[in-house]
């Protein structure tokens, strides 16, 4: 398995681009900013789409990527909790926001098809497995593990502390990486306890209880906090090393 990070970040400027991984050349993580990185043949080789949660950064490319490849291949499938695909068809393929891609051209073939995903469940496609993992943001949301048989990578998704996450690393035996949020510094830790963020003084108690041999990426920094967050973080020693910067077009193999 190939992920590519197309966005990363907490927010935009700068060319900062928001959440979206390629896994592969078919499989969307997330749909932020990120995909405007990619291609038109690029975009129209995308098969499936898993999102963790609804916010905006995470699905802002979503609907202009159905309307731009959308007449040139088969229906995108949209994985996620059914609170979230749910939302989506409330608030965004509503005909108001966007037209409802799920009935255009037709309903019986469309550019986009919803797939109900819960907390636990495997998706396997092609040998590789997409497993959704727990997340606590305050609304539905989850992280995924994506497994390709010889090695493993979790993605956190945006969260605050909680201990399943931790849970999964730790069972999970051939762990290569995780990708783990943190938006805010110490010196916003109320604002990053509101809106269910990591900052560094949260993040890294869970960090201290993870295995060996794990490498560690932060993703989701927020614009112009990047440097503080990193430096708090490497302030601590840790078992499992200093974490590092998840960077855009950074390329994972496992």
């Amino acid at each position: 398995m190939r992920l590519r990070i197309l966005g990363c970040s907490g927010g935009i400027g700068g060319n900062r681009q928001t959440t979206s991984f390629l896994l592969d050349d078919d499989i969307l993580i997330d749909a932020g900013s990120g995909v405007t990185q990619l291609t038109l043949d690029e975009m129209a080789a995308i098969r499936h789409v898993f999102i963790t949660h609804s916010h905006l950064d995470h699905i802002m490319a979503l609907p202009t990527l159905l309307d731009s490849v959308g007449p040139t291949g088969q229906p995108v499938i949209l994985h996620g909790l059914p609170e979230v695909m749910q939302c989506l068809q409330d608030h965004i393929f509503n005909w108001q926001i966007w037209p409802d891609f799920n009935k255009v051209p037709t309903p019986k073939n469309p550019f986009l098809r919803y797939k109900n995903l819960m907390v636990g469940e495997t998706v396997e496609l092609g040998g590789r497995k997409i497993t959704a993992i727990p997340a606590e943001h305050g609304r539905p949301t989850v992280g995924y593990q994506l497994s390709s048989g010889k090695g493993s990578l979790i993605f956190s998704g945006d969260t605050k502390s909680h201990p399943d996450l931790w849970r999964v690393a730790n069972d999970c035996a051939d762990l290569r990486h995780l990708l783990v949020e943190c938006s805010f510094p110490n010196a916003l830790n109320e604002l990053a306890e509101v809106s269910s963020h990591y900052c560094p003084e949260t993040l890294l108690p869970d960090l201290a209880g993870l295995k060996t041999g794990v490498e560690v990426w932060i993703s989701h920094l927020k614009p112009g906090g990047e440097a503080g967050i990193m430096a708090e973080l490497a302030a601590a020693t840790l078992p499992c090393g200093t974490p590092r910067a998840l960077q855009p077009n950074q390329v994972f193999e496992f």
